[in-house]
Protein backbone atom coordinates (compact mmCIF):
# COMPACT_ATOMS: atom_id res chain seq x y z
CA UNK A 1 0.00 0.00 0.00
CA UNK A 2 1.87 3.22 -0.87
CA UNK A 3 0.66 6.49 1.20
CA UNK A 4 -2.64 8.68 1.06
CA UNK A 5 -4.30 5.95 -0.41
CA UNK A 6 -6.77 3.65 1.49
CA UNK A 7 -5.66 -0.02 2.42
CA UNK A 8 -6.45 -2.78 0.43
CA UNK A 9 -9.96 -3.44 -0.18
CA UNK A 10 -9.23 -7.64 0.80
CA UNK A 11 -5.82 -9.32 2.08
CA UNK A 12 -4.55 -13.06 2.28
CA UNK A 13 -4.34 -14.73 5.74
CA UNK A 14 -0.99 -14.89 6.83
CA UNK A 15 0.34 -18.32 7.67
CA UNK A 16 -0.11 -18.31 11.18
CA UNK A 17 -3.85 -17.41 10.91
CA UNK A 18 -4.62 -19.76 8.58
CA UNK A 19 -5.37 -22.50 11.36
CA UNK A 20 -7.66 -20.51 13.36
CA UNK A 21 -11.11 -20.27 11.33
CA UNK A 22 -10.88 -23.65 10.20
CA UNK A 23 -10.90 -24.79 13.70
CA UNK A 24 -13.37 -22.74 15.29
CA UNK A 25 -16.84 -23.58 16.18
CA UNK A 26 -19.79 -22.51 18.43
CA UNK A 27 -17.89 -22.79 21.66
CA UNK A 28 -14.71 -21.52 20.63
CA UNK A 29 -12.63 -18.95 18.90
CA UNK A 30 -8.85 -18.50 18.89
CA UNK A 31 -8.79 -14.91 21.41
CA UNK A 32 -6.32 -12.56 23.52
CA UNK A 33 -7.40 -9.85 25.53
CA UNK A 34 -5.23 -6.47 26.42
CA UNK A 35 -5.91 -3.60 28.53
CA UNK A 36 -5.18 -0.66 30.40
CA UNK A 37 -6.19 0.73 33.75
CA UNK A 38 -6.39 3.95 33.82
CA UNK A 39 -7.11 6.71 37.23
CA UNK A 40 -10.43 7.96 35.84
CA UNK A 41 -13.56 6.73 34.06
CA UNK A 42 -13.35 6.62 30.68
CA UNK A 43 -15.51 9.04 28.61
CA UNK A 44 -17.00 6.64 25.68
CA UNK A 45 -17.25 9.18 23.64
CA UNK A 46 -13.66 10.30 23.25
CA UNK A 47 -12.92 6.01 23.55
CA UNK A 48 -14.68 6.32 20.20
CA UNK A 49 -13.02 9.09 18.58
CA UNK A 50 -10.09 7.35 19.63
CA UNK A 51 -10.92 4.20 17.58
CA UNK A 52 -11.70 6.20 14.72
CA UNK A 53 -8.24 8.01 14.20
CA UNK A 54 -6.54 4.56 15.51
CA UNK A 55 -7.66 2.12 12.74
CA UNK A 56 -7.00 5.20 10.33
CA UNK A 57 -3.12 4.42 11.15
CA UNK A 58 -3.73 0.64 11.82
CA UNK A 59 -6.50 -0.44 9.29
CA UNK A 60 -5.08 -3.55 9.23
CA UNK A 61 -7.57 -3.65 12.29
CA UNK A 62 -10.62 -2.91 10.75
CA UNK A 63 -10.66 -6.13 8.93
CA UNK A 64 -13.74 -8.55 8.26
CA UNK A 65 -13.18 -12.54 8.16
CA UNK A 66 -14.97 -13.85 4.99
CA UNK A 67 -14.70 -17.19 2.91
CA UNK A 68 -14.21 -17.67 -0.68
CA UNK A 69 -14.39 -21.03 -2.32
CA UNK A 70 -10.37 -22.12 -1.40
CA UNK A 71 -9.78 -19.85 0.98
CA UNK A 72 -10.97 -17.62 3.94
CA UNK A 73 -9.58 -13.98 3.38
CA UNK A 74 -9.60 -10.77 5.57
CA UNK A 75 -12.22 -7.47 3.71
CA UNK A 76 -11.07 -4.30 4.82
CA UNK A 77 -14.56 -2.02 6.13
CA UNK A 78 -15.13 1.72 6.59
CA UNK A 79 -17.52 0.97 9.00
CA UNK A 80 -16.06 1.15 13.20
CA UNK A 81 -16.47 -1.83 15.19
CA UNK A 82 -18.89 -0.77 18.29
CA UNK A 83 -17.34 0.00 21.32
CA UNK A 84 -18.65 -2.29 24.01
CA UNK A 85 -19.36 -2.44 27.80
CA UNK A 86 -16.70 -4.66 29.45
CA UNK A 87 -18.17 -8.23 30.80
CA UNK A 88 -16.84 -9.80 33.68
CA UNK A 89 -15.90 -12.78 32.04
CA UNK A 90 -13.67 -11.94 29.20
CA UNK A 91 -12.21 -13.83 25.79
CA UNK A 92 -15.81 -15.24 25.45
CA UNK A 93 -16.10 -17.11 21.95
CA UNK A 94 -16.38 -14.04 19.57
CA UNK A 95 -19.38 -14.95 17.20
CA UNK A 96 -18.37 -12.74 14.54
CA UNK A 97 -21.86 -12.18 12.92
CA UNK A 98 -22.88 -10.31 16.09
CA UNK A 99 -19.67 -8.64 16.30
CA UNK A 100 -20.62 -7.11 12.49
CA UNK A 101 -18.22 -9.33 11.14
CA UNK A 102 -14.93 -7.65 12.86
CA UNK A 103 -11.74 -9.69 14.21
CA UNK A 104 -11.61 -7.48 17.34
CA UNK A 105 -13.59 -5.36 19.80
CA UNK A 106 -13.13 -2.74 22.04
CA UNK A 107 -14.34 -2.70 25.22
CA UNK A 108 -14.65 -0.69 28.52
CA UNK A 109 -15.69 -0.15 32.08
CA UNK A 110 -15.36 2.24 35.22
CA UNK A 111 -11.89 3.15 34.19
CA UNK A 112 -10.41 0.10 31.88
CA UNK A 113 -9.74 -0.13 28.17
CA UNK A 114 -9.88 -3.79 27.05
CA UNK A 115 -9.34 -4.69 23.32
CA UNK A 116 -10.11 -8.50 22.51
CA UNK A 117 -8.59 -9.86 18.95
CA UNK A 118 -9.33 -12.61 17.38
CA UNK A 119 -5.32 -14.15 16.27
CA UNK A 120 -6.69 -14.38 12.14
CA UNK A 121 -5.32 -10.63 12.68
CA UNK A 122 -2.44 -10.55 14.73
CA UNK A 123 -0.58 -12.02 17.49
CA UNK A 124 0.38 -10.46 21.39
CA UNK A 125 3.22 -7.95 19.75
CA UNK A 126 1.02 -6.27 17.41
CA UNK A 127 -2.29 -6.29 19.80
CA UNK A 128 -0.22 -4.64 22.56
CA UNK A 129 1.11 -1.65 19.52
CA UNK A 130 -2.59 -0.85 19.03
CA UNK A 131 -3.82 -1.41 22.87
CA UNK A 132 -1.16 1.43 23.54
CA UNK A 133 -1.59 3.18 20.67
CA UNK A 134 -5.45 3.49 20.95
CA UNK A 135 -4.91 4.59 24.89
CA UNK A 136 -2.53 7.17 24.05
CA UNK A 137 -4.57 8.79 21.41
CA UNK A 138 -7.70 8.45 23.92
CA UNK A 139 -5.36 10.50 26.70
CA UNK A 140 -4.09 13.14 23.89
CA UNK A 141 -7.87 13.55 23.21
CA UNK A 142 -8.85 14.06 26.72
CA UNK A 143 -6.25 15.72 28.62
CA UNK A 144 -4.18 17.28 25.82
CA UNK A 145 -1.16 15.68 26.52
CA UNK A 146 1.61 15.01 24.42
CA UNK A 147 2.91 11.52 24.30
CA UNK A 148 5.97 10.59 22.91
CA UNK A 149 5.36 8.00 20.00
CA UNK A 150 7.52 5.44 18.49
CA UNK A 151 7.63 1.67 17.28
CA UNK A 152 5.09 0.46 20.39
CA UNK A 153 2.83 3.90 20.55
CA UNK A 154 2.33 4.96 16.59
CA UNK A 155 1.33 8.51 15.90
CA UNK A 156 -2.03 8.60 14.76
CA UNK A 157 -1.13 11.87 12.11
CA UNK A 158 0.70 9.69 9.93
CA UNK A 159 -0.18 7.41 7.09
CA UNK A 160 -0.01 3.44 7.72
CA UNK A 161 2.91 1.50 6.51
CA UNK A 162 2.80 -1.43 4.23
CA UNK A 163 5.47 -3.08 5.63
CA UNK A 164 2.96 -3.22 9.74
CA UNK A 165 0.84 -5.25 7.03
CA UNK A 166 3.57 -7.99 5.81
CA UNK A 167 3.11 -11.36 6.00
CA UNK A 168 6.46 -12.24 7.57
CA UNK A 169 6.39 -15.77 7.26
CA UNK A 170 6.22 -15.83 3.20
CA UNK A 171 9.17 -13.42 3.78
CA UNK A 172 11.03 -15.40 5.81
CA UNK A 173 10.34 -18.76 4.54
CA UNK A 174 13.40 -20.65 3.18
CA UNK A 175 14.29 -24.33 1.61
CA UNK A 176 14.53 -26.50 4.31
CA UNK A 177 11.38 -28.39 6.08
CA UNK A 178 11.32 -30.77 8.72
CA UNK A 179 8.57 -33.25 10.48
CA UNK A 180 6.35 -31.69 12.87
CA UNK A 181 5.52 -34.96 14.45
CA UNK A 182 6.54 -35.14 18.30
CA UNK A 183 4.99 -36.91 21.10
CA UNK A 184 1.30 -35.73 22.74
CA UNK A 185 1.83 -34.47 26.01
CA UNK A 186 -0.41 -34.68 29.20
CA UNK A 187 -3.87 -32.84 29.84
CA UNK A 188 -5.31 -31.81 32.33
CA UNK A 189 -9.01 -32.23 32.56
CA UNK A 190 -11.84 -31.32 34.94
CA UNK A 191 -15.33 -30.51 35.26
CA UNK A 192 -17.06 -28.72 32.11
CA UNK A 193 -18.26 -25.07 32.89
CA UNK A 194 -21.95 -24.43 31.97
CA UNK A 195 -22.41 -21.46 29.78
CA UNK A 196 -18.95 -21.06 28.60
CA UNK A 197 -17.90 -19.56 31.88
CA UNK A 198 -14.16 -18.53 31.77
CA UNK A 199 -12.40 -18.45 35.06
CA UNK A 200 -9.97 -15.43 34.91
CA UNK A 201 -7.32 -16.33 38.35
CA UNK A 202 -4.33 -13.35 38.50
CA UNK A 203 -1.47 -13.84 40.21
CA UNK A 204 0.24 -10.09 40.76
CA UNK A 205 3.67 -10.60 42.28
CA UNK A 206 7.28 -7.47 42.56
CA UNK A 207 8.41 -8.07 39.18
CA UNK A 208 11.88 -7.49 40.69
CA UNK A 209 11.12 -10.68 42.90
CA UNK A 210 11.27 -12.73 39.94
CA UNK A 211 13.88 -11.01 37.88
CA UNK A 212 16.26 -11.65 40.88
CA UNK A 213 15.67 -15.27 41.29
CA UNK A 214 15.75 -15.76 37.55
CA UNK A 215 19.09 -14.70 38.00
CA UNK A 216 20.61 -16.38 40.60
CA UNK A 217 19.82 -19.07 38.31
CA UNK A 218 21.15 -17.14 35.24
CA UNK A 219 17.88 -18.03 33.38
CA UNK A 220 15.53 -15.56 32.00
CA UNK A 221 11.91 -14.68 33.31
CA UNK A 222 9.90 -16.87 31.15
CA UNK A 223 12.30 -19.70 31.37
CA UNK A 224 11.87 -19.57 35.11
CA UNK A 225 8.08 -19.18 35.63
CA UNK A 226 8.05 -22.03 32.36
CA UNK A 227 10.02 -24.73 34.61
CA UNK A 228 8.18 -23.91 37.75
CA UNK A 229 4.23 -24.65 35.51
CA UNK A 230 5.82 -27.81 34.18
CA UNK A 231 6.45 -28.49 37.56
CA UNK A 232 3.21 -28.28 38.61
CA UNK A 233 1.45 -29.71 35.46
CA UNK A 234 3.74 -33.06 36.97
CA UNK A 235 2.51 -32.64 40.41
CA UNK A 236 -1.25 -32.69 39.24
CA UNK A 237 -0.37 -35.78 37.11
CA UNK A 238 1.39 -37.70 39.58
CA UNK A 239 -1.66 -37.16 42.08
CA UNK A 240 -4.50 -38.19 39.45
CA UNK A 241 -2.75 -40.89 37.30
CA UNK A 242 -2.41 -44.12 39.21
CA UNK A 243 0.57 -45.66 37.29
CA UNK A 244 3.81 -44.60 36.28
CA UNK A 245 3.77 -46.57 33.10
CA UNK A 246 0.54 -44.41 31.88
CA UNK A 247 2.54 -40.98 32.76
CA UNK A 248 3.01 -39.06 29.25
CA UNK A 249 5.69 -35.91 28.93
CA UNK A 250 4.63 -33.04 30.23
CA UNK A 251 5.06 -29.94 27.91
CA UNK A 252 4.45 -26.28 28.05
CA UNK A 253 4.17 -24.07 24.16
CA UNK A 254 5.98 -21.05 25.07
CA UNK A 255 5.77 -18.95 21.89
CA UNK A 256 8.48 -16.91 20.51
CA UNK A 257 8.25 -13.72 19.07
CA UNK A 258 9.80 -13.76 15.69
CA UNK A 259 10.44 -9.36 15.58
CA UNK A 260 13.42 -10.35 17.74
CA UNK A 261 15.16 -12.83 15.58
CA UNK A 262 14.15 -11.68 11.95
CA UNK A 263 14.22 -7.57 10.64
CA UNK A 264 10.49 -7.75 10.47
CA UNK A 265 7.87 -4.62 11.12
CA UNK A 266 4.56 -6.57 10.79
CA UNK A 267 1.78 -5.85 13.40
CA UNK A 268 0.19 -9.43 11.96
CA UNK A 269 0.92 -12.77 13.04
CA UNK A 270 4.63 -13.25 13.62
CA UNK A 271 5.18 -15.89 16.45
CA UNK A 272 6.50 -19.15 16.66
CA UNK A 273 6.57 -22.14 19.91
CA UNK A 274 9.26 -24.09 21.56
CA UNK A 275 7.57 -26.91 23.73
CA UNK A 276 10.49 -27.74 26.54
CA UNK A 277 9.05 -30.48 29.20
CA UNK A 278 9.88 -33.37 30.72
CA UNK A 279 9.44 -37.35 30.78
CA UNK A 280 8.01 -38.13 34.27
CA UNK A 281 8.42 -41.90 33.70
CA UNK A 282 12.16 -41.09 34.08
CA UNK A 283 11.25 -40.20 37.87
CA UNK A 284 10.59 -36.66 39.66
CA UNK A 285 12.54 -33.76 38.75
CA UNK A 286 13.90 -31.36 41.17
CA UNK A 287 12.86 -27.43 40.01
CA UNK A 288 17.25 -27.35 39.05
CA UNK A 289 16.42 -30.31 37.22
CA UNK A 290 13.75 -28.95 35.17
CA UNK A 291 15.30 -25.18 35.43
CA UNK A 292 18.44 -27.07 33.28
CA UNK A 293 16.09 -28.74 30.33
CA UNK A 294 14.17 -25.35 29.86
CA UNK A 295 16.80 -23.21 29.54
CA UNK A 296 18.72 -25.09 27.35
CA UNK A 297 16.03 -26.57 24.97
CA UNK A 298 14.78 -22.32 24.56
CA UNK A 299 18.66 -22.11 23.64
CA UNK A 300 19.14 -24.54 21.30
CA UNK A 301 15.53 -23.94 19.47
CA UNK A 302 14.99 -20.23 19.59
CA UNK A 303 17.89 -19.73 17.05
CA UNK A 304 17.40 -17.98 13.69
CA UNK A 305 18.39 -21.19 11.30
CA UNK A 306 15.67 -23.57 13.95
CA UNK A 307 12.87 -21.14 13.46
CA UNK A 308 13.48 -20.52 10.01
CA UNK A 309 12.85 -24.24 9.75
CA UNK A 310 9.57 -24.32 11.36
CA UNK A 311 8.31 -21.02 9.49
CA UNK A 312 9.44 -22.86 5.80
CA UNK A 313 7.56 -26.06 6.89
CA UNK A 314 4.22 -23.99 7.35
CA UNK A 315 4.56 -22.59 4.28
CA UNK A 316 5.53 -24.81 2.18
CA UNK A 317 2.07 -26.85 3.57
CA UNK A 318 0.47 -23.63 2.77
CA UNK A 319 1.71 -23.78 -0.81
CA UNK A 320 0.94 -27.06 -1.94
CA UNK A 321 -0.74 -27.32 -4.94
CA UNK A 322 -2.69 -29.59 -4.34
CA UNK A 323 -4.59 -27.96 -0.74
CA UNK A 324 -4.42 -24.58 -2.88
CA UNK A 325 -7.05 -26.01 -5.44
CA UNK A 326 -9.18 -27.87 -2.79
CA UNK A 327 -12.68 -26.48 -1.90
CA UNK A 328 -12.49 -24.75 1.45
CA UNK A 329 -14.62 -26.97 2.91
CA UNK A 330 -12.28 -29.93 2.60
CA UNK A 331 -9.22 -27.69 3.38
CA UNK A 332 -11.16 -27.34 6.30
CA UNK A 333 -11.73 -30.68 7.30
CA UNK A 334 -7.70 -31.39 6.62
CA UNK A 335 -6.54 -28.29 8.61
CA UNK A 336 -8.91 -29.45 11.34
CA UNK A 337 -7.31 -33.12 11.66
CA UNK A 338 -3.43 -31.79 11.10
CA UNK A 339 -4.40 -29.54 14.12
CA UNK A 340 -5.79 -32.55 16.06
CA UNK A 341 -2.21 -34.06 15.23
CA UNK A 342 0.10 -31.36 15.52
CA UNK A 343 -1.59 -28.65 17.43
CA UNK A 344 -2.69 -28.32 21.49
CA UNK A 345 -1.99 -32.33 21.77
CA UNK A 346 1.51 -31.49 21.91
CA UNK A 347 1.76 -29.62 24.67
CA UNK A 348 0.23 -29.55 28.10
CA UNK A 349 -0.93 -25.81 28.23
CA UNK A 350 0.90 -22.48 27.20
CA UNK A 351 2.38 -20.39 28.89
CA UNK A 352 2.52 -16.87 26.78
CA UNK A 353 4.93 -13.78 28.44
CA UNK A 354 4.64 -10.26 26.96
CA UNK A 355 7.45 -8.96 28.77
CA UNK A 356 7.87 -5.33 30.04
CA UNK A 357 5.29 -2.61 29.04
CA UNK A 358 7.32 0.72 28.91
CA UNK A 359 5.58 3.78 28.54
CA UNK A 360 6.83 7.42 28.30
CA UNK A 361 6.17 8.85 31.64
CA UNK A 362 3.72 11.34 29.63
CA UNK A 363 1.40 8.26 29.34
CA UNK A 364 2.10 6.26 32.58
CA UNK A 365 1.29 9.17 34.95
CA UNK A 366 -2.77 7.93 33.68
CA UNK A 367 -2.13 4.61 33.57
CA UNK A 368 -2.37 2.20 37.00
CA UNK A 369 -2.34 -1.24 35.51
CA UNK A 370 -2.06 -3.33 32.43
CA UNK A 371 -3.08 -6.96 31.73
CA UNK A 372 -2.56 -9.57 29.13
CA UNK A 373 -5.21 -12.55 28.94
CA UNK A 374 -5.29 -15.56 26.81
CA UNK A 375 -8.53 -17.02 25.62
CA UNK A 376 -9.00 -20.70 26.14
CA UNK A 377 -7.19 -22.80 23.83
CA UNK A 378 -9.15 -25.52 21.52
CA UNK A 379 -7.97 -28.24 23.34
CA UNK A 380 -5.82 -27.35 26.33
CA UNK A 381 -8.56 -26.48 29.67
CA UNK A 382 -6.13 -23.93 31.38
CA UNK A 383 -3.89 -22.06 29.73
CA UNK A 384 -1.70 -18.26 30.87
CA UNK A 385 -0.12 -15.45 29.92
CA UNK A 386 1.95 -12.91 31.66
CA UNK A 387 2.71 -8.87 31.68
CA UNK A 388 4.56 -6.18 33.24
CA UNK A 389 3.74 -3.17 33.79
CA UNK A 390 4.82 -0.83 36.72
CA UNK A 391 7.28 -2.96 38.31
CA UNK A 392 4.20 -5.34 38.91
CA UNK A 393 4.01 -8.90 37.08
CA UNK A 394 0.53 -9.90 36.40
CA UNK A 395 -0.22 -14.09 35.08
CA UNK A 396 -2.91 -14.33 33.74
CA UNK A 397 -4.86 -17.96 34.14
CA UNK A 398 -7.59 -19.01 31.90
CA UNK A 399 -9.94 -21.50 32.58
CA UNK A 400 -13.09 -23.72 31.45
CA UNK A 401 -13.38 -26.64 34.44
CA UNK A 402 -14.65 -25.86 38.08
CA UNK A 403 -11.54 -27.06 39.36
CA UNK A 404 -8.70 -24.87 39.85
CA UNK A 405 -5.88 -27.22 40.20
CA UNK A 406 -2.96 -25.84 38.03
CA UNK A 407 -3.09 -22.18 39.42
CA UNK A 408 -3.04 -22.99 42.98
CA UNK A 409 -0.55 -25.59 42.01
CA UNK A 410 1.56 -23.17 40.98
CA UNK A 411 1.00 -19.77 42.48
CA UNK A 412 1.85 -22.49 46.18
CA UNK A 413 5.01 -23.06 44.26
CA UNK A 414 6.26 -19.61 43.56
CA UNK A 415 5.62 -18.81 47.10
CA UNK A 416 7.57 -21.27 48.66
CA UNK A 417 10.23 -20.28 46.04
CA UNK A 418 10.56 -17.04 48.10
CA UNK A 419 7.97 -14.86 45.64
CA UNK A 420 4.76 -13.58 47.34
CA UNK A 421 1.67 -13.79 45.13
CA UNK A 422 -0.69 -11.90 45.31
CA UNK A 423 -4.08 -13.63 43.77
CA UNK A 424 -7.13 -12.74 42.46
CA UNK A 425 -10.35 -13.71 40.34
CA UNK A 426 -13.50 -13.12 38.08
CA UNK A 427 -14.98 -15.92 40.01
CA UNK A 428 -18.88 -16.42 40.07
CA UNK A 429 -21.07 -14.29 43.30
Amino acid sequence: MSKNKKPTKWMKLDNAALIYPATMNRNWTALFRLSATLTEPIDEDILEVAQKRTLRRLPWFAYRLKHGLFWFYLEHSDDLPKIEKDVANPCVRMRLNENDGFCMRVRYYQNRIAVEFFHVLTDGTGGQVFLQTLVAEYLRLKYSVNIPRGDKILDCSEEPKPEEAEDSFAVYSGKITQTRKEVKAYHINGTDERNGFVHIITGSMNADDVLAKAREKSVSVTEYLTAALILSVDAIQRRKVPSIHKYKPVKLSVPINLRNVFPSKTLRNFANYVNPGIDPRLGEYTFDETLNIVHHTMAMEVTKKLLNVKITTNVRSERNTVLRLTPLFIKNMALKYVYSQVGDVLSSTTISNLGVARLPEEMAQYVRRMDFILGPLADNRVCCAALTYHNRLRINFTRTIAEPWLEREFFTRLVKLGIPVKVESNQRE
